[in-house]
């Protein structure tokens, strides 16, 4: 392994992403600057995995990676839009369309079944309920949970709850796959079972960003970036 001395993450391979000195402020009492000059670029197909202490900026940074939120200056790319720069209709059509996001809480809709969670995201793209359904049945089934495709949330464990999320992930076939802590809520035989899940997303072409803060979990990844105070303080190539 070895570790870069730029506070850069950047690549001359076809990225997918591409982060270009992004600052991210908050009002909270004060300024609060949760990222200060980030650049980071995905090429298509890699799996990165960033790491750093809580309150470093990297879950900000997954955020507007995802078009969940703006940055305050600078620019993130996706498949070569400016989605930092786009109103609120254009980044929820990217989210809907090219990025699929995988959170520690899961984030189910509680008072839908698991095929019409995985399904949801196709909803927005316009496919016929028929459609829909049997893409669902798919994921679903990939993840080995065909036989808990009308089960509601609360009738599921949390390692099954979990592999529903992976599925409503991949459903849209997105060009990107953003993983927050996505351990954080299972035991640990569970969490293996969902990186190794990951893993297979990865090994099927998917471009994956992943949080973490445990070191084994950020070695399943072919790089760690690891953050701290708002910035990149080096890159590890595993």
């Amino acid at each position: 392994m070895s570790r870069a001395n730029e506070a850069t993450a950047t690549t001359r391979e076809d990225p997918v992403v591409r982060v270009v000195d992004v600052r991210k402020t908050y009002q909270m009492g004060g300024v609060v600057e949760a990222l200060a000059g980030v650049s980071v670029d995905l090429a298509r197909g890699s799996y990165t995995a960033v790491m750093g202490p809580s309150g470093s900026g990297k879950s900000t940074l997954l955020n507007l990676v995802g078009g969940l939120d703006t940055p305050t200056s600078g620019r993130v790319e996706l498949d070569g839009q400016d989605i930092g720069g786009a109103g609120e209709a254009v980044r929820a059509s990217v989210r809907g369309s090219e990025v699929g996001f995988v959170f520690q809480t899961f984030n189910l809709m509680p008072r839908l079944t698991a095929v019409e969670n995985v399904a949801l995201p196709l909803v927005f793209q316009g496919w016929d309920r028929e459609r829909r359904r049997e893409r669902a049945v798919e994921h679903l089934k990939s993840v080995g949970l065909g036989d808990r495709l009308d089960h509601l949330p609360q009738e599921l464990s949390g390692g099954q709850r979990q592999r529903v999320a992976i599925a409503r992930a991949l459903a849209p076939d997105p060009a990107l796959v953003l993983a927050d802590e996505p351990t954080g809520n299972v035991d640990s035989e569970t969490g293996a079972r969902v990186m190794d899940l990951l893993d297979g997303v990865h090994e099927a072409g998917n471009t994956i960003l992943l949080v973490t803060h445990d070191r084994r979990i950020a070695e399943r990844a072919d790089r760690i970036v690891h953050i701290r105070d708002g910035q990149i303080e080096g890159v590890e190539e595993l």
